[in-house]
């Protein structure tokens, strides 16, 4: 049967936007979007007067395993993998109601989110699509080593990668330079070089997978550009020479701007490690600087969390897209940065990431039009993955009359 939802605002992914129009889909996939969809005759129609529909979102960096407690690295470590187990599918079910309903999760102990992907995907239990990269690869005594896979040399890390690849990961992390949270390390510092990250997206590459890159420092980031990562996480320290080679090279930022921010904000809350408090107040301008920097060149961006890290919680993604926009970004590119921009960093974006005829039915139905106030992404009416409504607010969309 085909359900058309009419007069609504369509945002579509790719950067257009639609008024007065209408979305029909029928069984998983979109029938139709815009002009085409209003002129659709359909089994249920839904008048849609007011909201706004909006693909589904991609947050392209978060830790299902992470609760978003002050000290994250020890909650890990006091896991059983069981337990861990639990909390990735309480905190999938936290991302998919605020709207989210495909997650790329960048560090997961025991590669426990690709078992996790896995269950959703044979339809054991409902959750958003997981976009797995198992535990990270990492230099002895590098930046996340507690639950990542340590390895060093071009031929150790190419192993590390040949690994996860068989475990099944769907993109490989690496840890370019130090980190935040990882007591001990500068996250301005080098770590894998650029030869050893090279050799990991080379087995990536002949997977047909994708890569991203944990990295902070502006040496590390450049080695990372050099060696043909797909995404670079975070991009805190960003000068003028290194925008311009992620440009060349085609490299997308995941900029995470609500992990600083949250530490900074919570500094005095005492449940933060005293080390990530300073490193994250030290780089919290630079930081944002650095977003403006590549935004104003032209540097593609795909909206990420960091979600698990210390008070930012999972369901709070649009505390990161309120941040985009304080920070520069127009509302229009910010939901193709949630949406198109993370599924072609994915591979993905033939199926999934814009509403377009023979897509997946993956949307959000908003309240409110997020051009009119960014709190918008926080008026969740509904939301839709694979065609089935998966979590709906109490006022509930009436059928069409006549």
């Amino acid at each position: 049967m085909v359900l058309k939802l009419q007069n609504v605002t369509l945002y579509t992914g790719n950067g257009e936007k639609k008024v007065n129009t209408s979305i029909a889909i029928e069984g998983k996939t979109i029938l139709a979007a815009g002009e085409e969809a209003d002129r659709l005759q359909a089994g249920t129609v839904i008048d849609g007067t007011g909201k706004t529909v909006i693909p589904g979102l991609f947050d392209m960096h978060l830790h299902l395993g992470m609760d978003g407690v002050g000290d994250p690295f020890a909650q890990v470590a006091g896991d059983t993998p069981a337990l861990s187990a639990y909390r990735h599918h309480v905190n999938a079910q936290k991302q998919l109601k605020s709207g989210v309903t495909s997650v790329r999760n960048l560090g997961s102990k025991w590669h426990i989110d690709l078992d996790y992907r896995n269950s959703i995907e044979s339809g054991l239990i409902q959750g958003p699509s997981v976009y797995g990269s198992g535990q990270a690869i990492v230099m002895t005594g590098g930046h996340g080593y507690p639950f990542s896979t340590e390895a060093d040399g071009e031929d150790g890390v190419r192993k590390a990668a040949r690994e996860t690849l068989k475990a099944g990961a769907d993109v490989i992390k690496l840890m370019a330079t130090g980190g935040v949270m990882t007591p001990g390390v500068d996250p301005g510092s080098p770590q894998l070089s650029e030869n050893e990250m090279r050799a990991a997206v080379e087995e990536a590459l002949h997977a047909g997978k994708t890569t991203a890159a944990h990295a902070q420092g502006t040496a590390g980031i450049r080695n990372a550009v050099r060696a043909g990562i797909t995404t670079i996480e975070h991009g805190i320290f960003l000068d003028d020479e290194t925008i311009e080679l992620m440009i060349e090279h085609g490299t997308v930022l995941v900029p995470t701007l609500a992990a600083p921010y949250y530490i900074v904000q919570h500094a005095e809350s005492g449940g933060i490690p005293a080390h990530a408090v300073k490193k994250a107040v030290d780089c919290f301008h630079d930081h944002r600087e650095s977003f403006r920097k590549a935004l104003s060149a032209g540097v593609k961006i795909a909206a990420g969390t960091d979600a698990g890290t210390p008070f930012n919680v999972h369901g709070d993604f649009a505390k990161e897209l309120e941040l985009m926009h304080d920070y520069g970004m127009n509302v229009k590119d910010i939901i193709v940065a949630a949406t198109f921009q993370a599924a072609k960093a994915l591979n993905v974006d033939q199926t999934v990431g814009t509403l377009e005829k023979g897509k997946a039915a993956d949307f959000v139905i908003l309240d409110e039009d997020p051009e009119t106030d960014i709190r918008a992404f926080r008026q969740i009416h509904s939301v839709y993955k694979g065609g089935e409504c998966v979590h709906e607010s109490s006022n509930q969309l009436e059928p069409a009359v006549g």
